[in-house]
């Protein structure tokens, strides 16, 4: 390819055509776009957006076309997703996820389960307004998974996020460039994006500043938020980011308090006694995810399965859209299950 003067995802998708092509990610896109292409919201319907991105060549669609807009990029690419999961040695595994779609659909919603899944926060407050601090820089997970499904090969293996006790590792199939060494990503240099294509249009859309400095933006977030410098390494035919949550991985737990405590044991007690054993063994699986009001979910589920999202707002304290949204964090994490219809089911705590 290198010889052909053009990257992998330039070349055209012979079988795909515009039926492929997800139009409200074109239109979403547009929007991203406005600031850096003001002229892309006057382009009427999916076809000259692409054209005018360059995703075309004499009517046919390039490759980085499908991965960007396409409604189903795994029906051209089967290892055009992101696997995410969550373990509690080298070898047993808690819970895991794929994450599908086009890429900046990957993006987003790899970053909300993180935050709703998978990674601890810890709550702060600037002046009257709360903030949800990850335990990981969010805009250091971010740039790092962006960085994944633009340089990454798509003639290989699915990309991998693994989180363990001691640190998240994201790795992606490819190397580093010949002319770029490890050492050279903390500091400035040259851009030599494996997916031309990829690259560009996810600089146009607003999600990459400049190209050569994503690896840099990791490291700097990651030092203001007192975490040790990520780890570069280039392994098993791929580039892998591990961020180590190094001595300060102690602090996350006490800010965190009650929802993570100084050890398994003391936080197990504490919650038992507060909210019952129904709502430890969950913990024990999901506990450093827990919310308060999650926490109260859970034992009024257990007390009654039954119960109606309307009773639960009551019970509580919160209204009923807070309800759902917490019987949905719960559900994305594998701690409840809903059995039968909306109206005649019931709930069950997965312990």
């Amino acid at each position: 390819m290198e010889k052909s003067g053009r990257s992998w995802d330039g070349f055209i998708e012979e079988n795909a055509t515009l039926k492929d092509i997800d139009t409200a990610a074109v239109n979403k896109f547009k929007k991203l776009a406005a600031k850096r292409i003001p002229l892309i919201q006057g382009e009427k319907g999916p076809q000259a957006v692409l054209q005018k991105l360059n995703l075309t060549e004499k009517g046919k669609l390039r490759r980085a076309a499908l991965l960007l807009f396409g409604k189903d990029p795994k029906k051209f690419y089967i290892s055009a997703y992101i696997k995410i999961g969550k373990f509690a040695n080298d070898i047993d595994i808690i819970s895991t996820d794929d994450i599908e779609g086009n890429l900046f659909d990957q993006v987003e919603k790899a970053m909300e389960i993180l935050r709703v899944k998978y990674l601890v926060s810890n709550i702060t407050y600037e002046g009257i307004y709360r903030k949800d601090n990850m335990e990981y820089p969010e805009d250091a997970l971010r740039e790092a998974i962006i960085n994944a499904v633009i340089h990454r090969s798509y003639m290989g293996t699915h990309t991998q996020l693994k989180i363990a006790p001691d640190g998240l590792n994201l790795w992606n199939n490819g190397g580093l460039p010949p002319s770029i060494r490890i050492d050279d990503l903390k500091k400035r240099h040259n851009s030599k994006p494996r997916n031309e294509f990829l690259a560009d249009v996810f600089f146009k859309a607003g999600m990459i500043e400049a190209w050569g400095r994503g690896t840099i933006k990791i490291v700097d977030e990651c030092k203001k938020a007192g975490l040790p410098e990520p780890e570069f390494r280039e392994e098993f035919g791929g580039f892998s980011v591990f961020f180590s949550k190094g001595k300060s991985g102690e602090k996350v737990g006490e800010k965190v308090g009650e929802k993570v405590g100084e050890n398994g044991e003391k936080a197990e007690s504490r919650l038992g006694k507060k909210w019952g054993e129904s709502v430890v063994k969950v913990w024990r699986k999901w506990g450093e995810n827990l919310s308060k009001n999650e926490c109260k979910i859970l034992e009024a589920i257990s007390a009654n399965p039954h119960i109606t999202i309307n009773e639960l707002s009551e019970k509580i304290g919160i209204g009923t859209t807070a309800v759902e949204n917490n019987l949905k964090k719960l559900k994305m994490k594998g701690a409840i299950e809903r059995v039968g219809s909306d109206r005649g089911g019931s709930w069950r705590v997965n312990g």
